[in-house]
């Protein structure tokens, strides 16, 4: 094990390699009761969900761990399962929706072998870049407050403040200061802890009742997609390009991003370079792949792996640890179920994570309104419309219009021109 992780090489041991994947596990773990519980708003079952949710992170982690030997963790992002259930919204069952996740797995895999990936990061503008996390941050932290009804529909102003006296309303906001007051306390796994605190308020108030904690894992129904040519034959006959091409875009971003930031950290980049990157770009391409299969939207690098690095994982036993304790979640879907019932548990960790991603808002040019415009619509859209997509396209059709009138034309990589013009199609003629 030692030699096959080149612990020494990386001047770490077992026991701290260990210990570091659970300090990311417990950073991560809430993602496997977030994750169904999104996704079942388009009517996918729990238990299916929640298992995909566990087969895709125990997939692209373990080829982390075993094929690039990084300490990161792979399992289905925030942002990109909400924007999938919009998808479903736009008129296409779930079953359906899951091959455009597939197309867009399948073609992630095939640019993982290219420098695509990398080419296509350089590409786009740092400013849109910045504003896509800072809009999907908005996006689910806007889900997370509907969902625990701190936010409710109005007819007048379309939205509202929910009844501060309803206890699921108290207990959400309860949830929501403990769990900001423990990261900022720098207490690790600080989302997962609350998330049990109010897992424990919440039974004491009899509002879940436990009939079991632990029973085998059980995949529920079929397999999303059986066939491999199927699925691109939905996406053509119901016209998903932009659905594919906008969980191509955000999980690149995300995903490569978080490589970079989490390696940077942990001192594995070397002369700005990624030993074994293909590998560790595949991890993702492989988790969305199979997570489509079993009922999941993409996968992608968790952002929380940086706890582990912070811990001393340097190596892929921290990435094969994490998805060891992923598998054995796998028996705790009676727990997990109930925990889902009640928003106030879930609801804190998207709001906060979505206050997190705003951060990136810091990186955006605020003097030059030809950067300043592009990324304002994408973060205001995002939320405003319910729609990821629709505020990735509007965000690349506003930039070359921008750059054009303040004389900077030629500054404009020729990729962002394509995707323009591809998603001035997809939304004037394919919606």
């Amino acid at each position: 094990m030692k030699n096959f992780f080149q612990l020494e090489q990386n001047n770490t041991t077992v026991q701290t390699e260990i210990l570091a994947g659970l300090t990311t596990f417990l950073t991560m773990a809430y993602i496997i009761v977030v994750n169904p519980v999104i996704l079942s708003a388009a009517g996918i079952p729990f238990n299916q969900i929640f298992m995909a949710t566990i087969v895709s992170a125990v997939v692209g982690t373990t080829w982390m761990a075993l094929a690039a030997n990084y300490p990161i963790g792979i399992a289905p992002g925030l942002g990109l399962n909400a924007y999938f259930v919009t998808v479903v919204a736009g008129g296409v069952d779930y079953k359906t929706a899951f091959s455009s996740v597939f197309v867009a797995g399948i073609i992630f895999l095939l640019l993982s072998f290219t420098t695509f990936r990398e080419k296509l990061i350089g590409a786009i503008p740092e400013s849109l870049k910045s504003a896509i996390a800072a809009g999907i941050g908005l996006f689910i932290a806007f889900v997370g407050l509907r969902l625990s009804q701190v936010v409710v529909g109005n007819e007048e102003t379309l939205v509202a403040l929910g009844n501060l006296k309803d206890p699921s309303v108290l207990l959400t906001l309860f949830g929501i200061i403990l769990s900001i007051s423990l990261m900022i306390l720098n207490v690790k796994g600080a989302l997962f802890i609350g998330m049990v605190v109010i897992t424990i308020i919440s039974y004491a108030m009899g509002m879940i009742q436990f009939d079991g904690i632990i029973a085998m894992p059980d995949f529920g129904s079929d397999l999303m997609i059986t066939n491999p040519i199927s699925p691109f034959i939905d996406v053509v006959s119901n016209g998903l390009y932009g659905a594919v091409i906008s969980f191509l875009l955000i999980t690149i971003f995300d995903t490569t991003g978080t490589m970079i930031a989490v390696t940077k950290r942990a001192g594995l980049m070397k002369d700005g370079k990624l030993k074994n990157a293909k590998q560790a770009l595949l991890s993702d391409a492989l988790g969305t792949t199979i997570g489509a299969i079993f009922g999941t939207s993409p996968t992608t690098a968790f952002a929380e792996s940086g706890t582990g690095v912070a811990a001393g994982g340097r190596t892929g036993l921290t990435a094969l640890t994490i998805a060891v304790m992923f598998a054995l979640s796998s028996f705790f879907y009676p727990l997990f179920s109930v925990i889902s019932s009640v928003p106030a548990i879930t609801s804190p960790a998207l709001v906060i994570v979505g206050a997190i991603m705003m951060a990136s808002t810091a990186e955006i040019n605020w003097f030059d309104l030809s950067e300043v415009f592009p990324a304002f619509i994408v973060i205001l859209t995002m939320p405003l419309t319910g729609s990821i997509a629709t505020g990735l396209a509007l965000g690349f059709i506003s930039y070359p219009i921008t750059k054009f009138f303040s004389g900077q034309a030629k500054s404009v990589h020729p990729f962002v021109y394509i995707f323009a013009v591809l998603f001035v199609i997809q939304l004037f003629f394919l919606n």
